[in-house]
């Protein structure tokens, strides 16, 4: 049963990642078509609310908000905190 709770959580975890990584992906093209933009706190809530690591690909893959000191500091340590928890989780659960 934990394995079943466990496996859901990280495909849920994952959608939420590919969908930070989309987000990303979404302000630039905005950007660069001079549209209406993802708020800087939407982009960063999505990183701390477990979508460390589709933020983090979303800013390297897009080269978008790479020169912002928050972005550079905060979306890391998320990310990094974020593969802590599961690899924490899982050791708990196998």
């Amino acid at each position: 049963m934990k394995l079943k709770i466990f496996l859901l959580l990280l495909i849920v975890y994952a959608v939420h990642n590919i969908f930070a990584f989309m987000c990303y992906g979404m302000d630039k093209y905005y950007a660069i078509k001079d549209k209406r933009r993802v708020p800087e706190k939407t982009l960063m809530g999505y990183a701390f609310l477990f979508g460390g690591p589709g933020s983090f690909l979303g800013m390297q893959i897009f080269r978008h908000k790479t020169k912002h000191l928050q972005f550079q500091i905060l979306v890391p340590i998320f990310m990094i905190l974020q593969v802590i928890a599961w690899v924490v989780a899982a050791v708990l659960v196998l």
